[in-house]
C-alpha cells in the first residue's frame, strides 16, 4: 500500500507476511485502503462483487505495462479477451508478447484481473507469480479463477 492506493498483492501469504511487507508511507491513507480491499475481496469472494474500487497505485510501472494493465482491468467479470486484443486496444497492435510480458508482472493481480486474458485460440495461455512455483498450478488457478466467474475454457 501506498497512500495513492494498493500497489501490490500477496496471494498465499499469512496475514503477518502480508502486513509486515506493507510500506510506511501514508499511514492513515494505508488503513482506509486496506479496510476497503479487505471488505471487497471478502465481497469478491462471497460473490456480491465483480469489481474493485480501491485505489490503485502503478506509478512505479512503466507506461507500457500501465497501458495493458488499464485494458485488463476493463475486462469484465465473465470475459475475457486475447493477449492479441488487450494490445491492440493499448495501442500496439501486434504486441501480444509485450502484454504477455506485462500481465506477468502484474502486481496486483485479481484487483487488475489477468486472468481473464487468454490466448487467441481460446486456451488459457500462461499464468504468472512467483508465489506457485508449478505452472501447471498456475493454470489450474486461473482455470478455477475463471470457471468461478462462469467462463469455461477448453482443455
Amino acid at each position: 500500500m501506498t497512500k495513492h492506493g494498493v500497489c501490490a498483492l500477496a496471494f498465499r501469504t499469512t496475514t503477518e507476511a502480508f502486513r509486515s511487507g506493507l510500506t510506511r508511507i501514508g499511514r492513515a491513507d494505508r488503513r482506509g485502503h486496506l479496510a476497503q480491499l479487505e471488505s471487497e475481496l471478502d465481497d469478491y469472494w462471497a460473490g456480491r462483487r465483480l469489481t474493485f474500487d480501491v485505489p490503485l497505485d502503478l506509478t512505479v510501472r512503466s507506461a507500457w505495462d500501465r497501458r495493458v494493465l488499464e485494458v485488463v482491468r476493463s475486462i469484465t467479470c465473465g470475459r475475457t479477451m486475447s493477449y492479441g486484443e488487450v494490445a491492440r486496444r493499448a495501442g500496439s497492435p501486434g504486441a501480444a508478447r509485450a502484454v504477455g510480458g506485462a500481465v506477468g508482472r502484474n502486481p496486483i493481480g485479481l484487483l487488475i484481473p489477468c486472468h481473464r486474458v487468454i490466448a487467441a485460440d481460446g486456451t488459457l495461455g500462461g499464468y504468472g507469480g512467483s508465489w506457485l512455483a508449478d505452472a501447471a498450478e498456475l493454470l489450474a488457478l486461473k482455470r478455477a479463477l475463471l470457471a468461478g466467474e462462469g467462463v469455461a475454457i477448453p482443455s
